[in-house]
C-alpha cells in the first residue's frame, strides 16, 4: 500500500514536471495555430501579452527578416516572427527536449522550408555560426546570469540594422550599451522587462 501511494506520487511529480501546455500563434499566416510547449523549472514560456507587446513594438521590422531564436524553449519566439512574414529563423536550445518540441512546432505551424534548428548551448552556437541575422531574441534562464554574455555572443552575427530583444526580471539590468548597439526602449510587463537593443542608436 505505501509503496503503490510513492509510484503514484512519482507519477504526479513526473507528469507536473513535464507538464505540457498550450500557446498559440497571435496573428499572420499562422494564426491561432497551437503551439505545445515543455513546462518545467528550466523552462519558462513567454506570456501571451508579453509577447504580443514584444512584437507590436517589432511590427515595422519583421517582414523579410532572417531570426534567431536564441535559448528557444518551445520556438514560439520565432514562429511567431515567421507567421509575421519574416525571411526565415534559426531556433538555437541547447536542450533536448526543447529542440524536439522546437521540431514539432515548426510541423504544426508549417514552416519547415523557412526554419533550421540547432541543439547547442549559446556560446558554441554563436562561435561556429557564419550565418547574419536582423533580429535576435534572447530570453536565457532568469538565474543563470547569460544575458549579456549572450547578447555579447551574438553581436558578430547581426546585420547593420540588427534589433537585440531580451527579455528578462526586473534584477538584470543590461548594460545600456555594448560593442555598437544601445538599448533604445525597455518595457515592462508586471515582473517581465523587455529591452530592445538597436544597431547605431545612443552612439
Amino acid at each position: 500500500m505505501v509503496f503503490s501511494g510513492i509510484i503514484r506520487l512519482v507519477i504526479m511529480f513526473i507528469d507536473f514536471a513535464f507538464l505540457v501546455i498550450q500557446m498559440r500563434i497571435i496573428t499572420g499566416a499562422a494564426r491561432g495555430k497551437r503551439l505545445i510547449t515543455p513546462e518545467g523549472r528550466d523552462v519558462r514560456p513567454t506570456p501571451e501579452r508579453v509577447k504580443e507587446g514584444l512584437f507590436s513594438a517589432l511590427q515595422f521590422d519583421i517582414e523579410g527578416r532572417r531570426v534567431l531564436d536564441l535559448f528557444a524553449g518551445s520556438g514560439q519566439l520565432g514562429l511567431e516572427a515567421l507567421s509575421r512574414g519574416a525571411q526565415s529563423a534559426a531556433f538555437v536550445d541547447a536542450a533536448d527536449a526543447s529542440v524536439k518540441i522546437v521540431k514539432q512546432n515548426i510541423e504544426l505551424t508549417g514552416f519547415g522550408d523557412k526554419a533550421r534548428v540547432f541543439r547547442s548551448d549559446y556560446a558554441s552556437f554563436a562561435a561556429a555560426c557564419r550565418d547574419t541575422f536582423d533580429i535576435a531574441f534572447l530570453d536565457p534562464p532568469y538565474a543563470a546570469g547569460l544575458l549579456m554574455p549572450a547578447v555579447r555572443a551574438v553581436l558578430p552575427l547581426m546585420s547593420d540594422y540588427g534589433v537585440i530583444v531580451c527579455e528578462h526580471p526586473p534584477e538584470v539590468v543590461p548594460e545600456p550599451s555594448v560593442g555598437g548597439f544601445s538599448v533604445v526602449k525597455t518595457y515592462r510587463y508586471g515582473k517581465v522587462l523587455v529591452t530592445v537593443y538597436r544597431k547605431g542608436e545612443g552612439q
